[in-house]
Formats: C-alpha cells, structure tokens, sequence
C-alpha cells in the first residue's frame, strides 16, 4: 500500500463528534479534510476544511470525494454502504464497504464473529415471525435486538418468557432481530484494534465499561482484570480484525462471565466511545490512529502512560433553558480535561462531550471522576 502523505486531503463520511475528532488529528498531521454529512451544523464542520452538506449517497458529492481526496473513511457504521463501495472504484476507502456492511448487521457480524472462531453469547437469528414458533427456552431468558440500527441500547427489549419475545418482537415491526441469551456478567470491556495488515497491527489497552440505560458512562483503564485475561481480549480482537481483512481503527466489545470466559458482544468498524481516553493517556490516540490506516502508515505506538478514567457528558446535564453545566470546578482541576463536541442543542441522552481524570491508581480516579459528576 504506497503511503498518503500530507497535505493530501482526506474524506469522511459522517460529521458528528468522531468526525470532528477525526478532522483534528488529520489537520494536526497535516492532512487536509473534506467531510460529507448532511446537518448544516455539523460538529465536524468546523475543523473540515470543505464541508459537503448533502446527503450520503448524493451522488454529485460523492463524485467531490473520488476527484479531491487521496482516501475517504467514515465515522459510524450506518453509513450508505454502497456509496463507500461506489468510492472504492476509484479511491481508497478504509474500512471497506463489506466490513461496514457486516457491522451494520448483527446477524452477520455475530456469524462473522463465530467464523473467526470466536464466542458470542447464544442467540436466535429471527427473520420471521415464523422463526419464534419453535421452543425459544435456549435463548431464554435474554434480550431481543434489532438486527440494524441499535446502538446505545436503542432498538432493545429484555424478555424472559416466549410470549414476552414474540409481543417484543411485534412491537418491534417484525423487523429482523436477534434473541440473544443473558448471561451472567462480571463486567464489559472492550478493545481498539488498528489494522493496517497482518504485519502492521496493534491494540490499545483494555477499557472497562460501565453503562447507565444502554449507555456508556465510565471507561476505566487499565480495566480491573487480570494480566492474562486482558492479553486474551487483545489478542482475540486482533484475530477478528485479520478474519476480516480489515484496514482501520476497529472496536470489539466484550462481556467478561462469572468464570472469566470472553465473549465478544458486537463491533464498530470506528473509533469507539470507549476509546476516548486515547486522547489524553496514550502515546498515540485512536484518531490518529484511524488517519495513520486510512494513509497506509504503520500504527503509532499504543502503549498507556497513564491510568485514565473517561465519563461521557449527556445532554441531561444541560439545563432546561439548553444553558451549559457549571464546568468551574472541572476546568480548575489539574489532572483533568474537558472535551466538548460543539453540539449546539443538548437532548436526553445525546453525547455533548466527555472528561478524562489521570493519575496513578485507578480506584482513586473513580472516585474523584464521581465527585467532578456531582458538580457539574
């Protein structure tokens, strides 16, 4: 793969707040960057040095990306698979279209997983109503999800009886889902792969992740297991990513059992939520590592310097008149840092920002990262 190097220009599809992180770490290398996303206000927007408000399979902007970008890469999966595959005949695009295609799908991207001879929790593939006529006590109880479109727990229903999950299902739309079985959790984590080829590839430390209602609170590093443990996750994440030949930053999620058996939950071909902590404790952050795949350049080093905790910053705490927290105490503390995303309307839920807190041991960063919380 002949290197890109600055100041080409580079593409992304997507403008929200890894796009605009992206956009970052590209123009601090020296790349130039054209972003594709159809908001007006797009937070990326205002680090692009284009900004192509149209639509993702607009067929004139993406003619924009083929001419004026040396390669194109996107920052959720959700994007119009066909418009990156329609970029591919002419330029490079990382991660490819049939990588995203699988994550896009939990039905593939759970066959894809277990085709790298890799756990997932037991499930059903349910395409049809018909398919939940059979005896369901093996998934049961468990947790019905959309096959497309679910991320931060959206498009998700616990049930614990078969007439819960066919009603679930209905209500559903009789959309394509998995019924997933629940298994008995120690804790969540996850891994940041970035590929470039079987040669050139390595992994962040492991994050561990605690959610709130289906969304990612805290990220806590080095994650509370042991040695061993943590060098399996690594180590299965990077066989996921060679059995998909894939080229970029990739996030594996995992569920860590009672008997400290792994499980991989999903993937997102991207920078991930739960590697923000990247920015401000590691030799290389996974921003610059997404550009450094996208150009063909070997991945930057990896390793942690610090322990880190990172808590994401939700439009709940956003006053009812859309006025900002209090950030005073925040700012003032020296071993902290705020990263806000320029969303300029916060809702319920939505991901306006985030904070990191370093320091040396983990259990003390928890508790100041809890204190700071109460506040804001």
């Amino acid at each position: 793969m002949t290197p890109i190097l600055p100041p080409a220009m580079l593409g992304i599809l997507g403008g929200g707040q890894l796009g605009r992180m992206f956009a970052i770490a590209a123009r601090t290398l020296g790349y130039r960057v054209t972003v594709l996303d159809p908001d007006a206000r797009a937070p990326a927007a205002a680090f692009a040095d284009v900004h192509l408000c149209r639509a993702y399979d607009d067929r004139d902007a993406l003619k924009t990306l083929a001419d004026t970008c040396a390669a194109v890469t996107t920052e959720f999966e959700n994007v119009n698979a066909d418009s990156m595959r329609w970029l591919a005949q002419t330029i490079r695009v990382s991660p490819s279209a049939d990588c995203v295609a699988i994550a896009q799908d939990r039905i593939a991207e759970k066959s894809w997983i277990r085709r790298a001879g890799l756990d997932t929790a037991p499930y059903l593939a349910i395409e049809s109503v018909e398919e939940l006529a059979c005896d369901l006590s093996p998934w049961l109880p468990g947790i019905l999800k959309t096959s497309r479109l679910g991320y931060d727990g959206k498009g998700q229903v616990r049930v614990d009886t078969p007439e819960a999950a066919r009603a679930a299902y209905a209500n559903l739309g009789g959309q394509a889902c998995v019924l997933e079985k629940r298994l008995p959790l120690q804790r969540e984590i996850s891994v940041i792969v970035t590929r470039v080829s079987d040669a050139l590839v390595n992994s962040f430390p492991v994050s561990e992740n605690e959610h709130v209602d289906g969304i990612l609170e805290l990220s806590i590093v080095p994650a509370r297991i042991g040695d061993a443990l943590a060098a399996r996750a690594r180590e299965m994440a990077i066989r996921l990513a060679h059995e998909l030949d894939y080229v970029g930053v990739l996030a594996v999620e995992f569920f860590v059992l009672d008997d400290d058996s792994l499980v991989i939950n999903e993937i997102a071909p991207r920078p991930h939520n739960s590697g923000h902590y990247t920015l401000d404790a590691c030799n290389t952050d996974q921003f610059q590592q997404q550009v450094r795949a996208l150009c063909g350049l070997a991945p930057g080093r990896a390793d942690l310097l610090t322990p880190v905790v990172m808590a994401n910053l939700l439009g709940d705490r956003w006053k009812a008149d859309g006025s900002a927290p209090y950030w005073a105490v925040l700012m003032d503390t020296p071993n902290a840092k705020l990263h806000l995303y320029g969303k300029d309307t916060a809702r319920k839920g939505r991901k306006m920002g985030h904070f990191t807190v370093v320091g040396s041991d983990v259990d003390n960063l928890i508790e100041q990262t809890r204190a700071l919380q109460e506040t804001l």
